[in-house]
């Protein structure tokens, strides 16, 4: 049975606000897990945060997983080596703060600045660039029993990994039993041709799977076709974690990044209920229907 999660950036992007409702709300709701997002700006992470909120979230008996991002200054296909070093490092604070808080899935597009283009497609020299150094922080992940769940973004996002085949590609570059993937269907629904033909690809590598509807609001209420999203899940066997991820005005740091420029949902409550809902009336679905066809 998959654990579905919620992921928090409708609420936070820092995890520096007092989320104790919040996260009793999404137990209570019926959540297995909650996605939180982990940004360390200072040189020394601040460890005692994380191992605090891990403690909360342990108490209430709520799983736990980590996403982030990395800025244009900590990119590991900067042209300057020591902003690739930075991002090396950085990466590997990020994943102390992922075991503190408990989690052993980091998932993102760790493999190269966030929204930071050159203006050309990406070079071959960029591509090592970013393999070298993700060996080395899978290497890192390993030692922290932390998994990367890498995530390719659509072209507006980044220009590196954009599609399920570049990332299986760049999966397989690591060869790293610590660096696999993850799929999200917002940047699946904009680049893909074939949906249910891109999660056959990256099935054998798929660790981590978020639902995104195309307009970031509440899943089922847009126009992604989850029912042959959730079947190709179904004929994989992908038993793996499966989130809600969407945006909405609130922080006004995270709208502006993905562009939210009117309500989406009616509130972050209202989303993750009626998307808890559409995912788990889905995966019924598709059990019903895979018992009925063996």
């Amino acid at each position: 049975m998959n654990k579905i999660g919620m992921n928090l950036f409708v609420w936070t992007s820092s995890m520096d606000e007092d989320l104790s409702e919040t996260l009793a709300f999404l137990k209570d709701s019926g959540f297995d897990f909650v996605e939180v997002p982990i940004s360390e700006p200072n040189d020394t992470p601040n460890l005692a945060k994380w191992q605090r909120i891990g403690q909360q979230l342990k108490a209430l008996d709520l799983g736990v997983q980590t996403c982030t991002i990395c800025s244009h200054d900590v990119s590991l296909i900067s042209p300057d080596e020591t902003t690739r070093r930075a991002g090396v490092t950085y990466l590997k604070k990020i994943i102390d703060c992922s075991a503190a808080v408990g989690s052993h899935i980091l998932m993102g597009p760790m493999y190269a600045g966030f929204k930071t283009f050159t203006g050309k497609p990406a070079t071959e020299q960029e591509w090592n660039w970013s393999v070298e150094g993700m060996r080395e922080v899978a290497e890192y992940a390993q030692s922290k029993d932390v998994v990367l769940a890498i995530e390719y973004l659509n072209r507006f996002e980044t220009y590196l990994l954009t599609c399920v085949d570049e990332l299986v590609r760049y999966v397989e570059a690591v060869n790293h039993p610590n660096c696999r993937a993850a799929f999200d269907t917002f940047h699946a629904n904009m680049e893909e041709k074939n949906v249910a033909e891109a999660i056959r690809n990256v099935a054998p590598y798929l660790v981590h799977v978020q639902i995104s509807e195309n307009d970031r609001s509440t899943p089922g209420k847009g126009h992604i076709q989850f029912d042959e999203v959730f079947a190709t899940l179904q004929e994989v066997g992908y038993e793996g974690p499966i989130a809600i991820e969407a945006f909405g005005p609130n922080p006004p740091d995270l709208a502006a990044a993905t562009h939210i420029f009117r309500p989406m949902f009616t509130s972050p409550e209202q989303l993750a209920v009626d998307g808890l809902a559409f995912i788990k009336s889905e995966m019924v679905k598709e059990r019903k229907s895979a018992l009925l066809s063996s």
